[in-house]
């Protein structure tokens, strides 16, 4: 007779306390969910994760994470203002009726940045100095490097390569194109330069006789003025006008 006890298995349902008494089993780490086996991240006199970078530079600044924020906002602002666009407030009449005194323009400071250039009827913002003067002026591109620009035809317009351009639908109301004839070839990499109120803005006419001829460097455009944005009733894109669309390339260019 065998009178060795038999190994039973343990009943899992329950375990032995202290006292004697059973009390379930809760298992061991193999039977908790997996959520309740991760640790705890550290976290800051604040509250917040140790390991959050936002919240190690929030706790510096005043205001926390709200001037956290503002800062941020601003340094993208900064960016988008030195790299991107910049807004342009129009200064005179000289670009009138098309842009007001007051009116603000967003400038694309990356339509030229890829290999394309500034065309015939781009409205441009440009670093005047040494040109047309200490600032920054807008104005519209009449002729670029290699460009035949005359006033005027036996009509009153002036001509681009031979080609009468018809400006009615951006000339000040009662202008004439020009009362200074001019006959001129836009050196390569010049750019020839008029306002849209010819009556009262000074531009490459008005500098034919000064260094350069009254023709700015292409390096000295900031960008191109793409939308009104102020006031907001005056909410519109500038495009260039189909007119200097049709204007031909110059003697040996290629369109």
């Amino acid at each position: 007779m065998d009178t060795e006890a038999q190994p039973m298995e343990r009943d899992r349902s329950s375990r032995p306390s202290d006292s004697g008494t059973p009390v379930p089993d809760t298992g061991g780490p193999e039977d908790r969910s997996r959520f309740a086996l991760l640790r705890r991240a550290p976290r800051t006199p604040s509250g917040a994760p140790r390991g959050d970078a936002s919240a190690g530079l929030s706790s510096w600044l005043p205001g926390g994470r709200i001037s956290l924020t503002l800062l941020i906002c601003l340094v993208f602002l900064l960016f988008l203002n030195t790299c991107v666009a910049r807004p342009f407030e129009i200064p005179s009449g000289s670009m009138a009726q098309g842009l007001k005194i007051g009116d603000r323009v967003l400038v694309n400071k990356v339509a030229y940045r890829f290999g394309a250039g500034p065309q015939r009827g781009d409205v441009v913002v440009f670093d005047g100095t040494e040109y047309f003067g200490d600032a920054d002026y807008i104005k519209r591109v009449v002729g670029v490097g290699g460009d035949r620009v005359v006033c005027c035809d036996r009509e009153g317009r002036i001509e681009v390569n031979g080609r009468p351009v018809d400006e009615s639908g951006f000339l000040y109301p009662g202008d004439s194109p020009s009362t200074v004839p001019f006959d001129v070839v836009v050196p390569d990499g010049r750019l020839f330069l008029l306002g849209d109120h010819r009556g009262a803005s000074s531009d490459s006419r008005d500098h034919l006789g000064s260094p350069g001829g009254g023709m700015v460097p292409v390096e000295r455009v900031v960008g191109r003025a793409d939308w009104i944005v102020w006031p907001a009733d005056r909410w519109t894109r500038l495009t260039r006008p189909d007119a200097y669309a049709r204007v031909p390339a110059p003697d040996g260019a290629h369109g």
